[in-house]
């Protein structure tokens, strides 16, 4: 059974995350978003750049983002049909598989969630009165995990924010002889006004209520620090902040409590506000959100998930 430090040193690309060096490119992290029974890939208009994708086009993307220096990539899976009980295992499998045959050194984590497969667009299960079955929806969660790293994945993003999740995904996949598999962890993940475009993107918004019953309280620090430290004694690997800009605060002081390697979403609201000033003539897109990249560095860091990560290389330079 491998180890956390282990785990950490065996990629070249993992240790550039856990480097203490300043934001890079090769630390940078870029979403791509899969959608089964889509027949044209579909641009998303708040966030520029950004598409959802079809099996075949998202090879096409890939191929194009390690051109531009990209090599680590955040991957979700939107399935055809939304259930409650049945993993699509099938689309699961193909769509990674695929991409780790085409592309066998790119690194591809898997976020791992429910809210784009179930029914009622929450992150876990329901019980019949609407709560949410916590022990239920972690053991689902664990055997999706499990299906990701049978397919070919190179790690286990978990940001449903259900208790003990890290622990249960990383005794099942240590047991199923995938040790080397490492997690990142969405350990500090607030519920936020700026998910938006991601929601349309996933096709993730709750169909009722929210989610305050599971992703952090942003008036609570104390809750959002016990939270990262609770996800590093479970076994996690890598930890982040999201959202990011307005978590800012919080990067150093994880990274001083937990000794693991905290780094920060910039999430799909936060992306397209500089979008949108930059549309209306009030800053510069590029110099803008390199701005905002610096200043992350500047918090501590040890990488980012951007929308623009494809940009990295250009704008770090």
């Amino acid at each position: 059974m491998e180890t956390k430090q282990r785990r950490i040193r065996l990629n070249p690309r993992l240790r550039n995350l856990a480097s203490s060096e300043s934001l890079n490119s090769k630390k940078l992290i870029q979403p791509l978003f899969v959608v089964e029974g889509l027949q044209e890939r579909e641009r998303m208009d708040s966030l520029p750049g950004v598409f959802r994708d079809t099996e075949l086009s998202v090879l096409r993307q890939t191929e194009s983002d390690l051109k531009a220096g990209v090599d680590q990539f955040l991957l979700f899976l939107v399935p055809e049909t939304k259930s409650n009980t049945v993993i699509p295992k099938s689309f699961y499998e193909r769509s990674i598989s695929t991409l780790k045959r085409e592309f066998p050194d790119a690194f591809f984590w898997i976020d791992t969630c429910m809210c784009s497969l179930t029914t009622h667009g929450h992150c876990g299960l329901l019980r019949e009165d609407g709560s949410i079955d916590n022990r239920g929806s972690v053991l689902h969660l664990s055997e999706i995990a499990l299906t990701y790293a049978r397919a070919g994945a190179d790690g286990i993003a978990p940001s449903d924010m259900m208790d003990g999740r890290v622990r249960s995904h990383r005794e099942v996949l240590d047991k199923s002889g995938f040790s080397n598999i490492p997690i990142l962890s969405y350990s500090t993940k607030f519920k936020s006004n700026f998910y938006g475009p991601f929601r349309a993107a996933a096709d993730s918004a709750p169909g009722h209520g929210d989610r305050s019953s599971y992703q952090i309280d942003v008036r609570n620090r104390e809750d959002s620090l016990s939270s990262s430290v609770r996800d590093k004694e479970e076994g996690a690997d890598f930890l982040m902040v999201k959202p990011g800009m307005t978590s800012i605060d919080l990067i150093r002081p994880i990274r001083e409590a937990t000794g693991l390697p905290t780094g920060a979403y910039q999430v799909s609201g936060e992306f397209a506000s500089i979008h949108y000033l930059s549309q209306n003539g009030f800053c510069d897109f590029d110099a803008a959100l390199t701005e905002t990249w610096r200043i992350f560095s500047r918090a501590g860091a040890s990488y980012l998930i951007t929308y623009a990560a494809r940009k990295g290389k250009e704008l770090l330079a």
